[in-house]
């Protein structure tokens, strides 16, 4: 993947150079809200009111912070109001390609863009910086209200709900405080923690981010084998967050990633609450396992030079979870 600077593109994905063989990820640039009125919200500007149709949701099916956004997009019920393209699953030396010559691949109806770079382009002609998904953009002004995921499944969690009748809260008021202390510790370690094993360059670095991912799995399992979510008596925010990389773990992160101690499905608990959150109606639709398999594979040419798409297990997400007994 390639990155914006000063307007250029360059083909530069991470530097682990001058971070002792740690990868370190961007922050997102456009922290803008959606909320039902249209005022500002915690960060960014006003003027984007919660309305049918004006929004549109630009996404990789392979990355799993967009797939958080989606997930959000399905059990909201937001599906008739916002708009959704699909990127490619190869991505190369020109970043997230919106070609659509491949199965699922969209294109891009809205503005006929032939890469997400040339969004953020449009958006902020002097932008620099990772062009990534998901990206959130607003029809009627033509620019990027986000590119922050776990701020745009906030938005979807609740601006929406005049329109769509739908009031669950993933991110209940009482919850709040604990949740952000689950989130903290999964993303640091296993959402971005299998990021920081597959690309670091030093061996220490690599150690350092695998046992504290594993150390983490650990302490999940266990967690899971009393309460049947992460926090309180009932889904939240922080397991749809953790969903999209238990889904690539024995895929993807396993071997390419060389998050190897353990697979997914050698986590009784975890492997149950998994097959659970994927059978959550609407979700399996959000799922593309070609597109994750082939993504990482075909894109990381630094781990994998010569391209080859492995043959994978193929673990039944759709098998009983046996988790309905289990006390919250």
């Amino acid at each position: 993947m390639g990155q914006l600077v000063n307007g250029v593109w360059e083909d530069t994905w991470y530097d682990t150079k001058s971070t002792g063989g740690k990868f370190v990820r961007s922050t997102a640039g456009f922290r803008n809200w959606i909320t039902a009125d249209g005022s500002a919200g915690p960060t960014g500007a006003a003027g984007f009111p919660a309305e049918s149709g004006r929004y549109h949701l630009y996404v990789s099916y392979a990355c799993p912070w967009a797939h958080r956004t989606l997930i959000f997009r399905a059990i909201k019920g937001l599906a008739p109001h916002i708009g959704v393209s699909v990127v490619h699953p190869d991505m190369l030396s020109d970043g997230w390609s919106l070609a659509d010559d491949y199965p699922g691949a969209t294109g891009d109806p809205v503005n006929g863009a032939r890469f997400v770079r040339d969004l953020y382009v449009k958006a902020k002609p002097d932008v620099s910086g990772r062009a990534t998904v998901p990206i959130l953009w607003d029809k009627a002004t033509g620019t990027i209200v986000s590119n922050e995921s776990a701020e745009i499944i906030r938005m979807f969690n609740s601006a929406f709900n005049g329109l769509t009748g739908n009031t669950q809260d993933f991110w209940p008021e009482a919850l709040r405080g604990e949740i952000e202390v689950v989130n903290a510790r999964i993303y640091d370690t296993v959402n971005n923690g299998v990021y920081k094993s597959g690309f670091a360059t030093s061996q220490r670095a690599y150690d350092e981010a695998v046992h504290a991912l594993f150390d983490t799995m650990d302490w999940l399992e266990e967690r899971l084998s009393h309460q049947r979510y992460l926090v309180g008596n009932q889904i939240t925010e922080a397991d749809w967050r953790l969903l999209p990389t238990l889904l690539r773990f024995d895929p993807v992160y396993h071997l390419h990633f060389k998050c190897n101690r353990n697979r997914l499905v050698d986590f009784p608990n975890l492997w149950a609450y998994t097959r659970e959150l994927y059978q959550y109606p609407g979700v399996r639709e959000t799922v593309n396992f070609d597109h994750i398999v082939r993504h990482y594979h075909y894109s990381h040419e630094s781990i994998n030079p010569h391209r080859i798409i492995p043959i994978n297990p193929a673990p039944d997400f759709d098998a009983p979870h046996g988790r309905d007994q289990l006390a919250a």
